[in-house]
């Protein structure tokens, strides 16, 4: 039943979006400490560039997020550069993705990234790319950070990894 009330709300929330606006006023945001911030201080025509997404994305074949959980899914998933579109997948119930369904660059734009290391924009694009889901709150939260983050980040930078591109919902 959560799922369809979940489906439900994405629907609502899209078409009218000062109701979504309202929703998010009732929650507390995350309050950090300092700037997690780093300047970017390369030429990105010389940047080997990775995609991340918060749109739920994962490819067919990896277990879907766990959209039964009211705190979502703090969990990750690779996606190699070259895993065709047609393998991707969206599972996630607090968005609407049908138009992302019908094209993954709405959300996951790797063909507008190739593009680009194709026209000498960019130099490289990572081998690994990562999918999560963005709907995370409560308990989950502490997870995110603490473990989830830490680990793509170490992945990020065993990679070589000099900007990444995030993209949410």
């Amino acid at each position: 039943m959560s799922r369809l009330k979940n489906k439900l709300l994405a629907k609502i929330f899209t078409r009218f979006p000062f109701l979504a606006e309202l929703w998010v006023k009732k929650i507390a945001p995350w309050k950090v400490e300092g700037t997690p911030w780093s300047p970017f201080n390369k030429d990105l025509k010389d940047c080997k560039i990775a995609l991340v997404t918060t749109a739920g994305v994962h490819l067919k074949t990896q277990k879907p997020f766990d959209m039964k959980d009211p705190d979502g899914d703090p969990s990750f998933r690779e996606i190699p550069l070259d895993t065709p579109k047609e393998d991707l997948m969206i599972t996630h119930d607090y968005y609407d993705h049908r138009d992302a369904d019908k094209d993954m660059n709405v959300v996951f734009p790797i063909d507008r990234l190739k593009e680009m290391r194709d026209g000498g924009e960019i130099a490289e694009i990572s081998e690994i790319n990562f999918g999560l889901m963005g709907h995370i709150s409560g308990r989950h939260i502490y997870t995110l950070i603490n473990e989830t983050s830490q680990c793509i980040a170490k992945s990020l930078k065993d990679a070589k990894v000099d900007a990444v591109l995030l993209t949410p919902g």
